[in-house]
C-alpha cells in the first residue's frame, strides 16, 4: 500500500493547525515546523481548503485554520480530501473489479484490505494523535 506525500504533507499541516486551533497559521509556518517543501505543502493546503477540513483568510490577521474541531476530522478525510479514493489498481477504483477463473477470488481480497485501511483510517482522528502536553500522548483509541 503507498501512502502519498500529500496524504503525509496534509496531515502534518493539519496537526500544526490543531495544536493551536485558535491562532492562524501560514503555509510557511507549517512548512518550516514539518520540515516540508512550502510550496508543495501551499498547493496540498489549497486541497484541503477546497475540500472543508481547512478555512482561510488573507491579509495580516490572516492564515489557516481547521475546518472543523480536530476530533471531527479522521485520517480518511484527509486521505479522500487530497489523494480521491483510498485504494486504486492501475488508477482504477476497486469496486467494479472483477477477474476470471482462478483469480475471481483476489478483486474481493483488495475490498477487504481497503475496507481495513478506510476502518483504520476512518476511526484515527486528529484528535487522537496530538499529545495532551508534551512527550505525554493521549488514548490513542482507534489509533493502529
Amino acid at each position: 500500500m503507498h501512502i502519498s506525500a500529500k496524504a503525509d504533507y496534509a496531515t502534518r499541516a493539519l496537526l500544526e493547525l490543531a495544536r493551536e486551533p485558535a491562532r492562524p497559521l501560514t503555509c510557511e509556518a507549517m512548512a518550516s515546523s514539518q520540515q516540508v517543501p512550502f510550496r508543495f505543502l501551499k498547493s496540498v493546503v489549497g486541497e484541503l481548503r477546497r475540500s472543508g477540513l481547512v478555512r482561510s483568510q488573507r491579509g495580516c490577521e490572516g492564515g489557516y485554520w481547521l475546518g472543523r474541531p480536530a476530533d471531527e476530522i479522521t485520517l480518511l478525510d484527509v486521505v479522500r480530501a487530497v489523494d480521491g479514493e483510498l485504494i486504486t489498481l492501475r488508477g482504477e477504483s476497486l469496486s467494479g473489479l472483477d477477474y476470471p477463473g482462478p483469480a475471481s477470488g483476489l478483486p474481493g481480497v483488495w475490498r477487504r484490505i481497503e475496507a481495513d485501511a478506510a476502518a483504520v483510517l476512518g476511526g484515527t482522528t486528529l484528535a487522537t494523535l496530538l499529545p495532551a502536553e508534551v512527550g505525554e500522548p493521549l488514548n490513542r483509541k482507534g489509533a493502529a
